[in-house]
C-alpha cells in the first residue's frame, strides 16, 4: 500500500508544478516538428556563381538548365573567375562553374568541351554533394545534345563534356574538418551555459542563496563571481580541444588563434548570460535541467551543425536568425578552414555582441535579490 501513496504523491507534485506539465507536452511536440527538417541530409539551395567566358548559345542553354534545378540558387554571374573566388572566400557562394571561352567551339568541332567546378568544402558534405549535383546536370545536358545530334546525323561523332572539380578549403572532403570546430562550440555551450545555471539553482534548493541575499553583496558581484570560474574552465577546455584536434585529426586553424579566442570570449559571456536567465526563472535543479535541455537541443538542431541552414525550410531559417550558436559555428569553421579574419566576420561579430548585451542585461534584471 505504501507504493500507492508514493505514486500519488509524485503525481500531485507534478500537477502542482505550473511549469513541468507544459514542458512535458511541448518538448516532444517541438522535437517531432523540428527534428525531421533539421536532420534532413538532402542538400538544397546551394549558392552558385557562374563564370561564362563563352557567351554562346550552348553556354546560355547550360546556364538556363542549371538555374532551373531545385538544388542550385544562381546567386551571381561573375565576370571573371577571380571575382567568383572572392565571393566563395567570403562564404556567400558554395559552388563556382566556369565555362571556358572555347566551350561551344570545342563541343562542335572537337566533340569534347571542358568546364571547371570549384566547390567551397568548408562544409564537406555540401561541397561534395553540390559537385555531384552539378556533374549530374552536365551529364543530362550532354545527353540532350547527343540526342539532338543523333537525330540530325546518325553517323556523326557525339559530343562529350569533361569536368574538372576543385574542392576548396577541404580538398579531401574530410568530414572531421567540418565537424570538429562545431563540436567545440557545443562543449563551450554545455560548460559555460549549463553548469552555471545548475550551480545557482542548487543554491536555491539548499537555501544558501537566501543567506547571500541578505548580505550587502550586490547582485552584479554575486553573478560575476559565479560566472568567472566557468569562463576560465571554458578557455581551458577550448585549449584542450585545439590540442586534441591537432594531435588526433591533424586539424589546425588556417586563421589566427587570437581571432578564435576573441570570438570565444564573446560567446562564453553570451551563453553564460543565457544560463543565468534559465536559473533565475527556475526553482529546482530538475526544472533548470529540463529547460536547459529543451533549449540546447533546439539550438543544436537549428545551428547548422549537421545540416546547412540554407537547406532548411524558410520558416526554420527565420527561426535560426535568433540562434547564437549558428553564428559562432560559422566563425569557428571560417577561421579553421578558410582562415578568415575579424574584418570578414563582422556580421557575426555584431550579431554575437548584440546577443551578449541583451541576454546579460536580461539576466541581471531578472535576478531577484531581497536585501
Amino acid at each position: 500500500m505504501k507504493i500507492k501513496y508514493l505514486i500519488e504523491k509524485e503525481f500531485k507534485q507534478l500537477i502542482r508544478n505550473s511549469f513541468m506539465p507544459k514542458l512535458i507536452l511541448i518538448f516532444p511536440c517541438m522535437m517531432m516538428i523540428l527534428m525531421p527538417w533539421a536532420a534532413d541530409l538532402e542538400i538544397k539551395n546551394i549558392n552558385l556563381s557562374i563564370v561564362d567566358n563563352d557567351h554562346s548559345d550552348y553556354s546560355r542553354r547550360l546556364i538556363h538548365k542549371i538555374s532551373a534545378s531545385e538544388y542550385f540558387h544562381l546567386k551571381e554571374i561573375s565576370p571573371t573567375y577571380e571575382d567568383a573566388i572572392r565571393s566563395i572566400e567570403k562564404g556567400s557562394i558554395d559552388v563556382i562553374l566556369e565555362i571556358p571561352s572555347s566551350f561551344e567551339k570545342n563541343l562542335i568541332r572537337e566533340k569534347n568541351a571542358n568546364v571547371l567546378i570549384s566547390a567551397n568544402t568548408v562544409n564537406g558534405t555540401k561541397g561534395g554533394l553540390g559537385s555531384s549535383y552539378m556533374r549530374e546536370i552536365m551529364n543530362s545536358f550532354t545527353d540532350e545534345i547527343r540526342q539532338e545530334w543523333q537525330s540530325d546525323d546518325i553517323n556523326r561523332n557525339l559530343p562529350t563534356i569533361s569536368i574538372t572539380t576543385q574542392a576548396r578549403f577541404n580538398p579531401h572532403l574530410n568530414y572531421k574538418f567540418f565537424m570538429v570546430p562545431a563540436l567545440m562550440v557545443m562543449l563551450l555551450t554545455m560548460l559555460c551555459g549549463f553548469l552555471p545555471a545548475l550551480n545557482i539553482v542548487s543554491e536555491k534548493e539548499i537555501g544558501t542563496i537566501e543567506q547571500i541575499n541578505v548580505t550587502p553583496v550586490n547582485k552584479f558581484t554575486f553573478i560575476l563571481a559565479k560566472l568567472i570560474p566557468y569562463w576560465i574552465i571554458g578557455f581551458i577546455v577550448l585549449n584542450i580541444c585545439f590540442l586534441l584536434a591537432k594531435i588526433l585529426y591533424g586539424i589546425t586553424p588556417a586563421g589566427n588563434l587570437l581571432t578564435l579566442y576573441f570570438f570565444s570570449l564573446i560567446f562564453i559571456i553570451l551563453i553564460s548570460g543565457f544560463g543565468l536567465i534559465i536559473s533565475n526563472y527556475s526553482n529546482t535543479m530538475q526544472q533548470a535541467m529540463f529547460v536547459m535541455f529543451f533549449f540546447i537541443i533546439i539550438l543544436i538542431l537549428l545551428s547548422g551543425l549537421f545540416t546547412p541552414v540554407a537547406s532548411m525550410p524558410d520558416w526554420a531559417q527565420a527561426i535560426v536568425v535568433f540562434n547564437p550558436l549558428k553564428y559562432f559555428i560559422q566563425v569557428m569553421r571560417a577561421v579553421y578552414l578558410r582562415g578568415s579574419g575579424i574584418s570578414e566576420l563582422m556580421p557575426q561579430l555584431i550579431t554575437l555582441l548584440c546577443f551578449a548585451v541583451i541576454l546579460n542585461i536580461w539576466a541581471v534584471i531578472s535576478y531577484r535579490k531581497n536585501s
